[in-house]
């Protein structure tokens, strides 16, 4: 008697439940985010596990800050202390990660931790996608901030701001002309909050 191979597996879940690569929440010590990712590329490659991990993102926006009058672009994180890993969660994957400088450890529960849903990664990656190429503007006071004009018809004058507009990066300021006061209409780039200078 004779028995035929059978080319199929008689566990053909376990030939298709290849494990998918998902993305996870790390949790790092705030403004160590660069430095945690390039250890764990860098060690990506050293141990050679690029089949257990795909995109390490740190969510970026470029925005413009008003400092001393000048502007100056810095890029700013979403969500400052964490990192989004795209990997196959396994024993190999969880040590390197775990054991990397600065990291405290994943985000929801520790022992087994939830992947992103594809939404939820959708989201974030829409948003990154979204502000690239765009740069936002962030400012460094509020209504009622004292501000000097530094730039301008009406430079040198020191007044209160009474109004924001976000739209048109431009502020309503306050000013004493002639002993009265007179609202005044400048760009967020003409004013700051050093009024000593």
């Amino acid at each position: 008697m004779t028995v035929a191979k059978s080319t199929k597996s008689a566990f053909p879940e376990a030939e298709a439940a290849t494990p998918l690569k998902r993305y996870y929440v790390l949790r790092v010590f705030t403004s160590m985010e660069a430095a945690v990712k390039t250890y764990i590329v860098q060690e990506i490659e050293r141990l050679d596990l690029h089949d257990l991990f795909g995109d390490i993102l740190i969510p970026t926006e470029e925005v413009i800050e008003m400092k001393e009058g000048k502007k100056k672009i810095k890029t700013k994180t979403f969500f400052p202390g964490y990192l989004l890993i795209e990997m196959i969660l396994n024993g190999k994957s969880r040590h390197l990660l775990l054991e990397s400088p600065n990291v405290m450890g994943f985000a929801g529960n520790p022992m087994d931790p939830p992947p992103l849903r594809r939404e939820e990664v959708d989201r974030i990656l829409g948003r990154v996608e979204e502000r690239r190429g765009s740069v936002s503007m962030e400012i460094p006071f509020q209504v009622d901030d004292r501000v000097k004009i530094n730039d301008g018809p009406f430079k040198d004058f020191v007044g209160a701001i009474k109004e924001i507009n976000h739209e048109k990066r431009k502020a309503k300021v306050l000013v004493s002309i002639f002993g009265r006061s007179t609202p005044v209409e400048v760009d967020y780039l003409q004013i700051t909050t050093n009024i000593s200078n």
